[in-house]
């Protein structure tokens, strides 16, 4: 891709009060990236731009026609004046995926553990499909973690693939959760990951703010995963 694509949003939907889905409509063009790679984001003619996480597989990408973005949002629904407003028929900018933080060629035979906190589930959500779509029988961890209960983006999806034992699923809250969350509560610990840490040939994948991947790398290596099988990507 020699020049930025400018794709129309598709549809856009509430996940989040603090985030929105956003789709935009490939029109049957190609836009070939690996899982978990990030593309700059921005209105055309302004020199704004920020970069997003794609947050579909590579495949729904192509059998669907749109790439899928999990964006943050202000009070009031503003993204911020790199895209200004979120409304169908608007045109935004794409640029070139970019990025490392991406499944490895040689994953293969080896348990998957995927791990996010925040925004950071958008390139997750991407691998992870990209592993059930490619690897027929492989059963991924997935421990997530937000500030509040009503903060899970994609919750319903991730719940449904759970309960088709496609995946195993840990959610977790740092604040205080309301009468309506009996799940899992506070910082991550070593009870939140043992039982996901079990396999010796596991890769795992994680993706959250500085502070989050630090505790969670540590915490991997402490429950003896090797440094080099623990693969990070941070933002904030």
């Amino acid at each position: 891709m020699a020049a930025p694509f400018v794709l129309p949003i598709l549809h856009v939907a509430v996940e989040t009060p603090r985030t929105r889905v956003v789709r935009l409509a490939l029109g049957g063009r190609s836009f070939p990236f690996l899982a978990g790679q990030a593309v700059d984001l921005g209105r055309p003619g302004q020199p704004d731009r920020k970069p997003y996480s794609v947050a579909c597989s590579p495949g729904q990408a192509r059998d669907r026609d749109w790439l899928e973005f999990l964006i943050q949002v202000r009070e009031g629904g503003s993204p911020g004046p790199h895209l200004q407003a979120l409304d169908t028929g608007t045109l935004v900018e794409v640029g070139r995926p970019q990025g490392g933080f991406v499944l490895p060629d040689d994953r293969p035979g080896r348990d998957l553990l995927f791990l996010a906190g925040g925004t950071g589930i958008a390139p997750i959500r991407s691998m992870l499909w990209h592993a059930l779509e490619t690897a027929p029988g492989v059963r991924p961890g997935l421990l997530y973690s937000a500030r509040a209960h009503r903060e899970f983006a994609f919750a319903r999806e991730f719940r449904a693939l759970a309960e088709a034992g496609r995946i195993r699923l840990r959610e977790t809250i740092t604040r205080s959760g309301g009468s309506g969350w009996t799940g899992y509560r506070g910082r991550i610990a070593r009870a939140h990951l043992e039982s996901l840490v079990e396999a010796e040939n596991l890769l795992c994948l994680v993706c959250g703010p500085p502070s989050f991947a630090a505790d969670i790398g540590a915490l991997l290596i402490e429950l003896g995963v090797r440094p080099d099988r623990i693969l990070t990507e941070t933002w904030g």
